[in-house]
């Protein structure tokens, strides 16, 4: 990236500069706040003098872009496999497994998804929202497996965030959850803050931050349900969040859904299959990103991905069908997730 960039204004009436900045489509200008920044740090120069962002520009104005050095990255590649589902110049879009977290963090230097992105990727990749997160547009949790996007430049980091917050962009989940909602599809509208009696933990709270959760119930057992969650907005632990709120909370989820719990829904016979299931075979929360749907930011092609279940899930869904089918039922879980697929 240059660090210097000089333009000359060219325009038949006064314009503001942030506005004809943003208009230019300078590739090193990638987002009107980041123009802002560079305005209020005293980085662009109208004739060699700092102005606000609602200086007047005039035709023969030289305005001097004077842009920051990239901050160096405390992280380093590392060779870790990826699940790579689509990929073009601009973005990719990875089937990230359960237990990958996605940035190192304290106590958590290495192993993550950055590590494996910047070396799989090198140099492409944006700088990221926060400092030492290449390529980061959106997270997971550690234990929530399936598909993140990642920007490959700062343009892209730009439009794809610009697309999150506008709700702009599909993000279809699976979730197995402990009993059957009631009713079987809905919409949950609280707002999420975080608790004051566990730091680790998000609770639903009469303030804090906006959430709507979409749900279906896409098969039922006697127990437990397999749901399809669309996320409407995108606040820590959500889909967690919220169905532990509606006290059908999600399989698996140690923070949010104890065993006890588990157990406490359940018939005497049945506690301990469930106890070897979360000990032996599901040892994460039961929740998976399975598609994104959005319209490309730049080509304008509609982008459909979807990810299939990890191994664990399945092993899940196999094994509720074994002990908790309901009679009544005429369709297979892998039928079901095969119609949604083509639907």
């Amino acid at each position: 990236m240059k660090n210097k960039i000089k333009v000359i204004c060219e325009t038949t009436e006064p314009q503001r500069l942030d506005k004809y900045l943003v208009e230019l489509n300078i590739q090193e200008l990638y987002s009107r706040s980041f123009i802002e920044r560079l305005i209020d740090e005293d980085r662009i120069l109208v004739n060699s003098i700092p102005v606000k962002k609602s200086y007047p520009l005039k035709t023969g104005d030289e305005i001097m872009l004077n842009l920051p050095e990239p901050e160096s990255l405390d992280v380093y590649a590392q060779d870790i496999p990826l699940d790579l589902v689509f990929e073009d110049d601009d973005l990719a879009i990875i089937n990230k497994a359960h237990g990958m977290i996605v940035h190192p963090g304290f106590g958590n230097p290495d192993g993550t998804l950055v590590n494996a992105i910047m070396h799989h990727f090198g140099s492409n990749l944006s700088t990221g929202r926060e400092v030492n997160r290449p390529g980061i547009v959106h997270r997971l949790d550690r234990g929530t497996s399936g598909l993140i996007v990642i920007a490959k430049n700062d343009a892209t980091q730009a439009k794809l965030s610009d697309m999150f917050a506008k709700r702009q962009i599909k993000k279809t989940y699976l979730a197995i959850c402990t009993g059957v909602p009631d009713p079987e599809s809905g919409t949950i509208e609280t707002y999420i803050n975080r608790s004051n009696h566990n730091p680790r933990m998000m609770c639903v709270s009469d303030e804090g931050r906006y959430a709507v959760t979409h749900y279906e119930t896409l098969k039922n057992w006697h127990y437990f349900a397999l749901l399809k969650v669309n996320l409407e907005t995108g606040r820590m632990h959500q889909i967690r969040v919220h169905f532990a709120h509606i006290n059908y909370p999600i399989l698996g989820d140690l923070l949010y859904n104890t065993r006890r719990y588990v157990h406490s829904v359940l018939p005497q016979n049945m506690k301990k299959k469930a106890t070897e299931l979360l000990t032996a075979h599901l040892l994460r929360q039961a929740l998976h990103a399975w598609k994104l749907e959005f319209v490309h930011p730049f080509s304008g092609n509609l982008i459909s991905a979807c990810a299939s279940l990890p191994e664990d899930l399945l092993y899940t869904l196999n094994w509720l069908d074994e002990y908790f089918a309901i009679d009544t039922e005429t369709r297979d879980t892998k039928s079901i997730l095969q119609g949604e697929i083509r639907d």
